[in-house]
């Protein structure tokens, strides 16, 4: 593939994989606007965010089959069209129930992308190139929440918080016009997989039994759902705690989204050296002690504003490396069951994220300890679930159709 190919294929998987983040943080800063025009509470409007994750989760598991089975690009049509029609709905909504059903079914064919893009990547590119790949897809997936919550921010001012959902059926509209015209189909479809569920629960428990797919996959699933506690706390600590306005909280959001890039692409460096397992495991160790500095000195009220906005720095710095990695060792097992393999890690990730996101609002209490101490347990888990799974990866024999972790690492 040429020079061009390459660019265009990796901008277009990209724009895939913001579907979602864009969904996410476009609206946060009109939070507060939405609950006094719906006439309910920050909490409540929380709960829209959470059941965007829910239909992620689930979402990417109904995918995962329907991709293996009919090739990438038709599910990605529908799936698309049915986010250009909830986005729609959302515009339209008068009440915070209807917004919730309709995020809802926003995530339900949204999440498309993000299954679509992983399976695409293993598609088109050799297992020796994947994580470098996804970390050029994480670098455009780190530019949507430098932008999407600034516009957000300047949109709801200026034209209403409606318009949020208008602009992303717009941009969803032009995704669909590249597609179509420039994203090669990838894998043919698969007629010798059923979609009977038996069938498909056999194809999802192939790539479960998999010790070093259900490792990384927890890994990536657990600890890259910190940030979800990030998304949803912080409209409230920035905006009612610290009083920010809406385009200011989209600013602040803009320079915390700075920390995914440069690790992001520090990763490429990185894996000319060290292996993907040595990656993630410095990596968790890192977050984790700042995690519990974080946690401490927001007890102790160390923190103001701008202290708050540093270690939230210093954390998701960890995210650009984490992800990518634990993806590509994720992935590198499968050829056959890609897509399936994408849609089970996407969907641990989304289902841990909606249930970090919910216990955020569960445990409001007016500062900032829920949404720091929430990130901070995510990492946690994530390093002693990493460190027992490495155990078993290393002392059980892998079938014959896992490829060499060491090559992912190359």
């Amino acid at each position: 593939m040429t020079r061009k190919q390459y660019f265009i294929i990796i901008l277009i998987l990209g724009t895939l994989t913001t579907i979602s983040p864009f969904s996410i943080d476009m609206y946060l800063p009109g939070f507060p606007a939405i609950a006094k025009d719906l006439h309910t509470s920050i909490a409540q409007v929380q709960l829209s965010l959470t059941a965007y994750l829910i239909g992620i989760a689930v979402g990417q598991l109904i995918y995962g089959p329907l991709l293996d089975r009919f090739g990438r690009k038709l599910p990605l049509y529908g799936g698309l069209a049915l986010y250009l029609l909830a986005s729609i709905g959302c515009a339209l909504t008068t009440s915070i129930e209807t917004l919730i059903l309709m995020r809802l079914l926003q995530a339900l064919g949204g999440c498309v992308g993000i299954v679509a893009a992983q399976a695409l990547v293993r598609d088109l590119f050799p297992v020796t190139e994947i994580a470098q790949v996804l970390s050029l897809l994480t670098l455009v997936l780190a530019i949507s929440p430098m932008i999407a919550p600034t516009v957000g921010g300047y949109a709801t001012v200026a034209l209403g918080w409606h318009s949020i959902f208008l602009i992303l059926a717009v941009i969803t509209t032009l995704i669909l016009i590249g597609i179509y015209y420039a994203l090669p189909d990838g894998k043919a479809p698969d007629t010798t997989l059923s979609l009977r569920p038996m069938a498909v629960l056999g194809s999802f428990f192939t790539v479960l039994k998999q010790p070093q797919f259900l490792t990384y996959a927890l890994v990536s699933g657990i600890a890259t759902s910190a940030p979800f506690a990030y998304i949803s706390g912080s409209p409230d600590v920035f905006m009612n705690l610290y009083k920010v306005s809406e385009q200011e909280y989209g600013w602040i959001f803009s320079f915390l989204a700075i920390a995914l890039i440069g690790p992001t692409q520090l990763n490429r460096f990185l894996l000319k050296r060290f292996s993907s397992e040595q990656i993630i495991y410095t990596t968790l160790i890192y977050q984790t002690v700042v995690g519990l500095l974080m946690v401490f000195g927001t007890w102790a009220g160390w923190f103001g504003l701008y202290g708050l906005i540093g270690m939230l720095f210093l954390f998701l710095c960890g995210q650009g490396l984490t992800g990518p990695n634990s993806a590509a060792l994720s992935l590198a097992p499968f050829v056959r069951h890609a897509g399936s393999a994408a849609a089970l890690m996407g969907s641990f990730r989304m289902g841990f994220g909606a249930l970090v996101s919910a216990s955020v609002s569960v445990l409001h209490n007016h500062t900032a300890m829920p949404m720091v101490s929430v990130m901070t347990v995510c990492l946690i888990f994530g390093l002693l679930i990493l460190l027992i799974g490495q155990r078993v990866i290393h002392h059980k024999n892998q079938p014959a159709e896992l490829d060499s972790v060491s090559e992912v690492a190359l």
